[in-house]
Order: C-alpha cells, then structure tokens, then sequence
C-alpha cells in the first residue's frame, strides 16, 4: 500500500504528483491504464472534478478506483456544481471510503465548458470550502449541527505564480493558508527564476508547495498557452527549444524539457516537490521523471 500523502509530505523527501482525467462515459479502460502506470511512480494521484467544466466521470469515483489498486488518490471538489451540502455529503461518503486527501478548488465557469445552460453554484470558494474541512474535522457541519462519526483529511488549495498582477493571487495564497492548507499545488510555471522569487515569499507559511509541470508537447501547443490562458507564460526560449525539435520530436523534447525543470526544482531545493500534468499523455510520467533523474516513489 502507498504511504498516506500526509506522511510524505511530512517527510523530507521531493513529492512527486500527477493527476488524471476522468473519461467523458463509462468506458474506464484508459483510466485504469494510466492509474496503474503512475501507482508505483508518483506519491499521490489527482483526479479532476469536471476540469474546464466538462461533464465527466466524477473525481471521487476515479479515487476509490486509486484506492482499489493501492495507491494513494487526492479528490479534487471544486464548489462550481454543488452547494454546501452536497459538498459535506461528499466529503463524509469520500472519507468513508477511505480517500483521505482533498484538493478544495473554486472551479472554472460553467460558460467554458460543455453544459453552457448549467447553473454556477458557486456558494462558496476554495478557502471557504478548506474551513468547511476543518469544521467538519472539528465535529460539526456548516449548520452546527453536531456529526455522529467524523473525517479527517489533508487538504490542500492551489495558487497561481504566474499570475499578473501576482498581489491578488498572494492574498489568495495567504488566506488559504490561514483557512487550513496542508499544501498548495500551483498552475503550470515555466519561468523558474520568476517562480523562485515566488517561493521566498510562500517560506514564510507552514505549507508544502509543489510547482505545477505541464508537460509541453509542440511550439504551437506553448504558445497558445501563453497567448491564451491566463497564469502562465511560457518564456520565448522554450518555445523555440521546441519549434527547433525535428520532425516528430517534439513530444521527446517536451519531455527533456519538464525533466530539466523538475531536476532544476529538486537539486535547487527551490519547492517541495512537483505536480505533473501530462494531460492525456500520463504515460509518459514515469519518462519524464527519468529525464529528471528521478526514478519515481520507489
């Protein structure tokens, strides 16, 4: 069996994440594929809940699937679909279940995704939807009522280095900080030098933070990124690093690239660890953690 996440993060070792995309139906094969590719090579796997407000299999069935083959999962929960006690709900059934780790999300807008005639539920964002946590943790719901039974979860929030203006996304970080974040996964960083100014101020708070690796699979796949979502930019050099890749290199030049900044990360003592996001190519995880010179939890 894994270790609990808590535990690694305890520890003082380099935590490796990934995550997975639940499928749009039930056909689960490729889920249970990438599952059991990244089961003995990272610490914890991810499952998104509706990523890009997509309708999709939901993020705490791909966890009990996690749990099945004894891994270790992290339910993301982000509160754009459910109020607050659909949300306690779900919480109570996850932590019956045996899922004891928790990424509290707001979630992206219903008019990006694929039901733009879906309502935002929106009660609460991610730093509410932590103390929800720690309120549940202490005995009672959101209602004061007392809870015959209760949870227990390591939770944790993301941020957004990137950003700009980064003030906000600071105040964010601080607030879930303060609202019970064991740790802090942040969106995709490619700007290292930028990132470590980041970190000297998240070493202020008791928190693990782990940088957000997307993996880059074509020049035109970095540049759209920089040009349109928000957050990230992608320095000019990488993206000509893989404009110059040969023909049908790409992806493998993708690849050195996430390993070189994980490496980076690692040797420099810059983050607590990393969260990898292959995006659809989860099978070329354990690849990339080689070109790091990592050779996964084990």
């Amino acid at each position: 069996m894994a270790k609990s996440f808590r535990d690694v993060l305890k520890s003082d070792k380099f935590v490796i994440t990934s995550e997975i995309g639940p499928p749009k139906g039930t056909n689960l094969d490729s889920m249970l594929h990438h599952i059991d590719i990244l089961k003995d090579t990272v610490d914890a796997i991810n499952v998104t809940d509706h990523q890009s407000s997509v309708m999709r299999f939901p993020s705490l069935g791909g966890c009990l699937y996690i749990k099945e083959k004894g891994a270790e999962p992290i339910m993301q929960m982000t509160c754009r679909d459910r109020n607050q006690m659909a949300l306690q709900s779900d919480l109570l059934f996850a932590y019956a279940r045996g899922v004891r780790n928790v990424l509290c999300l707001t979630g992206d807008s219903i008019v990006v995704g694929d039901h733009k005639d879906a309502a935002d539920v929106f009660e609460m964002d991610s730093s509410q939807l932590l103390r929800t946590v720690r309120q549940m943790e202490a005995g009672r719901d959101l209602g004061g009522n007392e809870l015959d039974g209760g949870v227990e979860f390591c939770a944790g929030a993301i941020v957004t280095p990137e950003a700009d203006p980064l003030e906000p996304q600071l105040i964010k970080f601080e607030k879930k900080v303060e609202a019970g974040a064991e740790f802090i996964q942040t969106q995709a960083i490619y700007d290292l030098e930028n990132f470590a100014k980041f970190m000297e101020y998240a070493r202020q708070f008791d928190v693990k933070v782990l940088a957000g690796i997307v993996l880059l699979v074509s020049a035109r796949m970095a540049k759209f990124m920089t040009e349109n979502v928000p957050g990230i930019f992608v320095p000019q050099s990488l993206i000509d690093e893989l404009a110059a890749a040969p023909k049908g290199q790409a992806l493998s030049k993708g690849i050195e690239i996430a390993g070189r900044m994980i490496a980076t990360l690692k040797d420099e003592g810059i983050c607590d660890g990393v969260h990898i996001m292959a995006i659809g190519k989860e099978e070329v995880v354990p690849d990339i953690l080689a070109a790091a010179g990592i050779n996964g939890r084990h």
